[in-house]
C-alpha cells in the first residue's frame, strides 16, 4: 500500500471513529455562537453563520492545524460593532474584513507568525484555565433559566467584572425558570449517563447529539403538556429562514480610498492574528500527539478565509479557543472534524432551520459547561502549583488578568510578569562563588554562569567591592557561552583596583576588552 492510500485510510478511520462525533459536538456549540456574535456586532445573522461555514470548510482545508476550529470570534465583537457604526455601512465594514485578510496573507508570506513561540507555557496554561472559568461561570444564568440570555450578545471575555456581577446576579435569580432548570438537570443526567455507560457501546452516536435531542424533546413536552411554565422564545435558538448570500463588491472602487476602512482593516488583522496564533498555540498544548501547527501557514489560511468572508458579507474569522478546546475534548484526531462541522452548519441553514429552532440555550450551556471544566480542572491547577513559584505565579497572574480585563490584555500582562521573573532570576544567576580560607588568606573562586548579561552588573560590582584586601581571587569563564561586554569591562577595570588593594587576581577564559578612559 503506497503512502497516499495509507493516508486516505487513516483519515477515513479517524473520521468514522472520532472526527464525525466531534463534528456533531462542534456544530451544536458553533451554531448559536455564530448567531450570537452576529447580534453582538449589529450585523445580519447570516454574517456570523457565513463566517462559521467558511471557517470550517475553507480555513480547515488550508490550515495544517489538526484540532483548531475557526469561525467568528467573540473577542472581536466590540471592534466590529464600533467599526460598522464608524464606517457608516456594512459594505465598508466587509471591505475592511477583506483587506484585513490580505494583510494576514502578507504577514504569513513574510513569515511573521512565529512570535507566539516566545510566550511562556505557564501563560498559555493560564489562558486556557481563565477561559475555562469564564465558560463555566457564563453558563450558570442559562442553566438556571435566566430569560435574558445575553451570553450570546455580550463580549464573552468581559463577564467577570465587579459591575457586571453586582448588576446581574440579582436579575439572574429573579428571572430563573423552573422549566429550564428541569431541562438542564435532564441534559446533565443524559450527558453523564451516556458518557459513563453507553458511549463506548454505541460509539457512533455522540453524547452531545443525544443530549441535545433529549433536552429539546423535554422542552417540546413542557411547552405542549403545559404542566410547568412555558419556555420563552428568547430561551430557545431562533434562526430566520430568509438567508441571502451575495458578493459585496459594488462599492469597492469608492470605499478603497477611505482611510477609516484601512485603519479598521489593520486593527482587525492585528487582533484576529493575535487571537488565532494564541489559540493554535494553546490548542497544540491539548493535542495528545504533540503536533505543532505551522504559524505562518495558519496566517495564510486565516487570511484566505477572511478575504472570502469579507467579499461575501461575513464577519472576521479567527481560530477560536472555545470551539477548538471542545473539539479536542470531544476526541477529534484530524481536521476533518472542523471541516465537517462547517458542512453541518451549511446543511442546517439550508434544510433544518425548523428543527434547530427547538433547541434551548440551556442544553447548549450544559455542553459548554463540561468543556469549561475540562479547561480549568483543579488537577491541572494543582499540577502547575507543584512546579514551583516560577510556573505558578505567571500562571495565576494570567488567569486573574484575563478575568478582569480581556484575553489579549491578560496574556500581555502574564507575559510581562513572566519576563519580570526571567529578569529577576537572570539577575541572581550570573555566577557562583566558592569562598575558603587557605594559608591564612581569603580565597574566592568565582565561576561564571552559562550566560552573563548586563543585568548582572550591580551584583558583580557589589561582589568585587566587598572583597577584602590581601585576598586571592580567581574568575573563571570556562563554562560561559556569552559574557556581556559591560561585565568584561568590570573585570578589566577591577585589575587596577586589585593591585592597589593587594588582591591576587586571576582571569581564566575571560576575553580581553578595551576600556574607555576619560581624562
Amino acid at each position: 500500500m503506497n503512502i497516499s492510500s495509507r493516508k486516505i485510510k487513516y483519515y477515513y478511520l479517524s473520521f468514522v471513529k472520532y472526527d464525525f462525533r466531534a463534528s456533531i459536538t462542534l456544530f451544536f456549540i458553533a451554531l448559536p455562537l455564530c448567531l450570537g456574535i452576529s447580534l453582538a456586532c449589529n450585523a445580519p445573522l447570516y454574517s456570523g453563520l457565513l463566517a462559521g461555514i467558511i471557517g470550517g470548510v475553507v480555513v480547515s482545508v488550508l490550515s495544517k492545524s489538526n484540532l483548531s476550529v475557526s469561525g467568528p470570534a467573540a473577542g472581536l465583537t466590540a471592534i466590529c460593532a464600533a467599526a460598522i457604526i464608524d464606517l457608516g455601512s456594512l459594505e465598508g465594514f466587509f471591505l475592511a474584513v477583506t483587506i484585513a485578510g490580505m494583510i494576514q496573507l502578507l504577514a504569513g508570506a513574510l513569515r511573521l507568525g512565529g512570535f507566539t513561540h516566545f510566550i511562556p507555557s505557564s501563560v498559555i496554561k493560564g489562558m486556557l484555565a481563565a477561559i475555562g472559568i469564564l465558560l463555566v461561570s457564563r453558563q450558570i444564568p442559562l442553566i438556571l433559566g435566566y430569560d435574558q440570555p445575553d451570553f450570546w450578545i455580550e463580549d464573552f471575555l468581559n463577564v467577570l467584572t465587579f459591575q457586571n456581577i453586582i448588576n446581574q446576579i440579582q436579575n439572574v435569580f429573579s428571572h430563573s425558570s423552573v422549566s429550564i432548570i428541569l431541562i438542564s438537570v435532564i441534559s446533565f443526567l443524559t450527558l453523564i449517563i451516556w458518557k459513563k455507560f453507553l458511549d463506548k457501546k454505541i460509539s457512533f452516536v455522540p453524547a452531545s447529539f443525544v443530549t441535545v435531542v433529549v433536552g429539546s424533546l423535554a422542552a417540546f413536552l413542557i411547552n405542549h403538556l403545559q404542566f410547568l411554565p412555558s419556555i420563552q422564545q428568547n430561551q430557545i435558538v431562533s434562526i430566520p429562514s430568509d438567508f441571502q448570500f451575495r458578493f459585496y463588491t459594488a462599492g469597492i472602487p469608492t470605499m478603497i480610498m477611505d482611510i477609516h476602512v484601512w485603519k479598521t482593516a489593520f486593527i482587525i488583522a492585528v487582533v484576529a492574528s493575535l487571537e488565532t496564533l494564541l489559540s493554535v498555540t494553546a490548542i497544540d498544548k491539548l493535542d495528545p500527539y504533540n503536533r505543532v501547527t505551522p504559524q505562518n501557514r495558519e496566517l495564510i489560511a486565516q487570511g484566505t478565509g477572511n478575504v472570502i468572508s469579507g467579499l461575501m458579507g461575513g464577519l472576521p474569522i479567527t481560530a477560536v479557543i472555545v470551539r477548538s478546546a471542545a473539539n479536542a475534548e470531544a476526541g477529534a484526531k484530524t481536521k476533518l472534524s472542523a471541516f465537517t462541522h462547517g458542512l453541518w452548519i451549511l446543511l442546517a441553514i439550508l434544510f433544518a432551520i425548523p428543527l434547530l429552532n427547538y433547541i434551548p440555550y440551556a442544553v447548549l450551556a450544559v455542553l459548554l459547561l463540561r468543556t469549561g471544566y475540562n479547561l480549568a480542572k483543579p488537577r491541572m491547577i494543582t499540577s502547575v502549583y507543584k512546579q514551583g513559584r516560577e510556573q505558578f505565579l505567571p500562571f495565576i497572574v494570567t488567569v486573574i488578568a484575563i478575568l478582569v480585563t480581556d484575553l489579549l490584555l491578560g496574556v500581555v500582562i502574564g507575559c510581562i510578569y513572566a519576563i519580570y521573573f526571567l529578569i529577576k532570576h537572570t539577575y541572581r544567576a550570573g555566577y557562583v562563588v566558592h569562598e575558603m580560607q587557605k594559608d591564612g588568606q581569603q580565597h574566592y573562586q568565582i565561576d561564571l554562569a552559562l550566560n552573563v548579561s548586563f543585568l548582572n552588573k550591580k551584583r558583580f560590582l557589589d561582589l568585587l567591592d566587598a572583597i577584602p584586601e590581601n585576598s586571592v581571587v580567581e574568575i573563571t569563564g570556562t563554562d560561559s557561552v556569552y559574557i556581556d561586554r559591560d561585565i568584561l569591562e568590570i573585570f578589566h577595570d577591577f585589575k587596577s583596583k586589585a593591585r592597589i588593594r593587594n588582591i591576587d587576581l586571576t582571569l581564566i577564559d575571560i576575553p580581553d576588552v578595551e576600556t574607555i578612559e576619560l581624562h
